[in-house]
């Protein structure tokens, strides 16, 4: 079961689709399938910019990225073809690296269409409230929401957002809908904690199909 994930998002504007696709697809995520302790990559596409890729790496511990079989692929260490791809302008929109808070080691589901991915730094002082309060109200609200298949949460353990929630969903229309609507509206997060939030992201995504 899956204690660690490794998100990466990407920008790759400047770059042909076919040729990231073809990257990432028959190089670059079979490497790091290969590495013990990888367990799923899960690619996705930006709803409303298709050329913003998101991925999800289920690991069965974070410490998979330390090992020697990770690094020398990883860094200064990737392929020739990776070096290209940075080097036209893949730009990194967020690297998240964490461990599994919420529901503890649960793997995501099969047959998801759409993912939703929620990041922010709660303030020092009220983060254990702000947990309490995502945990006990805002998840089970959103979770129950017809079409909410898995959610997710994840604690940092580097830079960027502190935490991560992801939603698989049935599609991601699923998020514009009036039951979402009530639901976030229902367990809205503390008034006097929100203005603090820092680091915050947000990815609205459909899964990744390869064309043939």
């Amino acid at each position: 079961m899956a204690k660690g994930q490794l998100i990466v998002a990407l920008d790759f504007s400047s770059i042909a689709e076919d040729e990231f696709h073809d990257w990432f697809d028959t190089e670059h995520m079979p490497e790091r399938e290969r590495i013990p302790g990888f367990l799923f990559c899960r690619r996705w596409i930006g709803v409303q910019n298709p050329k913003e890729a998101v991925h999800l790496f289920d690991l069965d511990k974070l410490t998979v990225l330390e090992n020697p079989a990770y690094r020398a692929i990883s860094g200064d260490n990737v392929s020739i073809w990776s070096k290209r791809i940075r080097a036209k302008g893949c730009r990194i929109l967020l690297r998240f690296e964490g461990e599994q808070i919420l529901p503890g080691d649960a793997l995501p589901p099969e047959g998801a269409g759409g993912l939703l991915v929620v990041g922010m730094t709660p303030p020092a002082a009220a983060e254990t409230e702000f947990n309490a309060w995502y945990d006990t109200e805002h998840v089970p609200a959103l979770a129950r929401v017809p079409g909410v298949l898995c959610a997710r949460r994840f604690k940092g353990a580097g830079s960027g957002p502190k935490y991560i929630a992801h939603y698989h969903l049935s599609a991601p229309e699923v998020i514009d809908g009036a039951q979402w609507k009530e639901a976030s509206e229902s367990a809205p997060m503390p008034a006097h904690i929100r203005p603090q939030i820092t680091d915050r992201v947000r990815f609205v995504c459909r899964r990744y199909e390869r064309r043939a």
